[in-house]
């Protein structure tokens, strides 16, 4: 139980911190969702939005954490 409890414990920590940064500094992330590739479709009765180029930049920062993570755990 211990390795499961320490995985818990980690991944709370990063949480915390994660939440600290948007909390602090959200207003600095303002360009995230409007990079090019994002697509925004807005007319009359209906808007669609899909950021995909963003979600491919969180996907490999999120890679790239779980590997230094996997690395040093």
């Amino acid at each position: 139980m211990q390795p499961i409890g320490k995985t818990i414990v980690v991944v709370g920590v990063i949480l915390v911190v994660i939440g600290l940064v948007v909390w602090l500094a959200g207003d600095k992330f303002s360009w995230f969702g409007h990079l090019p590739g994002d697509i925004r479709v807005e007319k009359k009765n209906m808007r669609f939005y899909a950021p995909i180029t963003s979600m491919i930049l969180l996907s490999l920062l999120l890679s790239l954490v779980m590997w230094v993570l996997r690395k040093f755990f």
